[in-house]
């Protein structure tokens, strides 16, 4: 199988990696750089665990070729914290809005994209945000929560 050169943007830093035909970019990123915060959920981009941003718009690693983000920013939970936890992830914290966790980066993700596009979103809003994303430990609630409270605190870390 061939293998080929990309180049892209993660989490701020240039990386090159070799990519095959067909690879998706879960692989690459989990394997490939060794960025593991996307998870592997269900690989049929059902669950969102996966989810990452892609020129700052939420998409499913899973599903996503990884040739198709040569020369793209390629944003995951491991770029939201720089030095310290960004409000996203502090309100995630102080909501309970992780249990077992593996829903949470997808979330995480899902949820600083809205807040990137609309730094003050409604309830109805962040559910809609969320909703390609499964939780099965948390009834939703906390996570919704912990959105409207990181709004409320100044949304997300903005870059400069």
């Amino acid at each position: 199988m061939a293998r080929r050169p990309i180049e892209f943007r993660h989490n701020g830093e240039e990386k090159a990696a070799f990519v095959a035909d067909g690879q998706n970019l879960l692989d690459v990123l989990r394997r490939g750089i060794g960025d593991l915060t996307p998870k592997y959920g269900c690989g049929q981009g059902t669950c969102g665990a996966c989810t990452v941003l892609i020129d700052g718009l939420p998409h499913l690693s899973c599903l996503t070729l990884a040739e198709s983000v040569a020369g793209r920013s390629v944003d995951t939970v491991a770029g939201l914290a720089n030095g310290s936890l960004s409000p996203l992830q502090e309100a995630f914290m102080d909501n309970f809005a992780a249990q077992c966790g593996y829903c949470t980066d997808g979330m995480l993700m899902a949820a600083e994209a809205l807040l990137r596009a609309n730094p003050r979103p409604s309830r109805t809003e962040v559910v809609e945000a969320i909703s390609g994303n499964l939780c099965r430990c948390t009834g939703y609630e906390a996570i919704i929560n912990a959105v409207l409270a990181a709004a409320e605190r100044g949304g997300v870390r903005r870059a400069g």
